[in-house]
């Protein structure tokens, strides 16, 4: 039987970016989603769980069994009358709870506040409350677990819930996340960026928004090209065999392109701290004897095939990437050539302000 919470969970935006002085580490939660960015909560015991949960996600106020004094004009001839719509509050929130629970769930989550009474309703229900949530893991939440947020409980029959396998408490050093795991679009993911300094934080975020884009593209455009330099080196080799077939200073420009594309493979090389200049006149020299797949194996630091090792990039990243350089060599060589050019002669100012 399924352990449950008595307590409810606060979740929390606020400082949810501020990290310890730790290794900076990647790591996933594979088909499942965690509420908020960081969430820092309680969730009663240390390893609770929840299984096969019964999820129902509101929008809605849980903060109505005390009276709010501030803001409030309320004339009463004695105390006990204040006692007596304090007593009708709680009773509107005890029905409200009630009409939640008929929908047979093990697991409330709410965007607003919830209250100490509603709070031992559903205690005494068995059901699991989430409070606080923020709107933006809600709106997910219900996304990924199939559910819809719900702000009315008069009919149950037209409320569609969430659910999800397992819930349970997951700490990441010293962070605690609530982990749904097992739901119903099992695609959903969440990935928890940790590192020592905010710089080191940002450049993760960076590379994985990167690495998304181009996953991304390769789904709209499924043609790929192999990776490792082997693109370049061919693309290079073309415009030299070109380039030694035209005559005049055009020559000389093809040949810079040639040299700038073969660029590439020694970046990849000198990024992985191997001698660039060895790998690329071998990865050249393979080029020249028609061996038009081969590319650069940086997990043994040597030429290799690249069809063989399935090494592939997207076709359409490839070709922007080579588009955008070129643009941007010719946006500089332009700037270059308006700062070369003659300044004005400056005219003496005769009528100063």
């Amino acid at each position: 039987m399924a352990s449950l919470s008595m307590a409810p969970v606060s979740i929390f935006r606020h400082g949810a970016d501020e990290e310890k002085a730790e290794t900076a580490r990647l790591s996933s939660f594979i088909g499942a989603i965690a509420i908020g960015d960081l969430v820092k909560s309680t969730l009663g015991p240390k390893g609770m769980r929840i299984e096969n949960a019964n999820i129902l996600i509101a929008n809605t106020g849980m903060d109505t069994d005390k009276i709010k004094i501030f803001g409030s004009r309320v004339r009463v001839d004695s105390t006990a009358k204040v006692a007596e719509i304090e007593t009708a509050e709680k009773e509107k929130m005890k029905e409200k709870v009630e009409r939640i629970l008929k929908h047979g769930i093990n697991c409330f989550i709410n965007r607003q506040l919830i209250y100490n009474y509603p709070e031992q309703l559903f205690a005494s229900a068995g059901v699991m409350a989430i409070e606080h949530a923020d709107f933006v893991g809600v709106e997910r939440l219900a996304l990924v677990t199939g559910g819809e947020i719900s702000s009315t409980f008069d009919h149950p029959e037209l409320v569609k819930l969430g659910h999800c396998k397992l819930i349970e408490e997951v700490m990441i050093g010293e962070e605690t996340l609530i982990h749904f795991s097992g739901v119903d679009m099992g695609e959903a993911c969440t990935i928890v960026l940790r590192g020592a300094t905010q710089q080191i934080l940002d450049e993760a975020e960076r590379s994985l928004h990167d690495a998304l884009c181009v996953l991304a593209q390769t789904v709209k455009e499924t043609r790929t090209v192999f990776g490792g330099g082997c693109s370049e080196m061919l693309m290079a080799k073309a415009v030299s065999d070109l380039a030694n077939r035209t005559p005049g200073k055009e020559a000389v420009a093809m040949e810079s392109f040639a040299k700038a594309l073969r660029m590439l493979p020694t970046i990849i090389a000198d990024n992985a701290g191997y001698d660039s200049a060895e790998l690329v006149s071998q990865l050249r020299a393979a080029h020249q004897d028609n061996k038009s797949t081969f590319g650069l194996d940086m997990s043994q630091g040597a030429v290799g095939d690249m069809a063989a090792l399935g090494i592939t990039e997207s076709f359409q990243v490839k070709r922007q990437v080579l588009l955008s350089a070129a643009e941007a060599a010719e946006m500089i060589l332009r700037v270059d050539n308006i700062i070369k050019a003659a300044p004005r002669k400056r005219v003496p100012d005769h009528h100063p302000c």
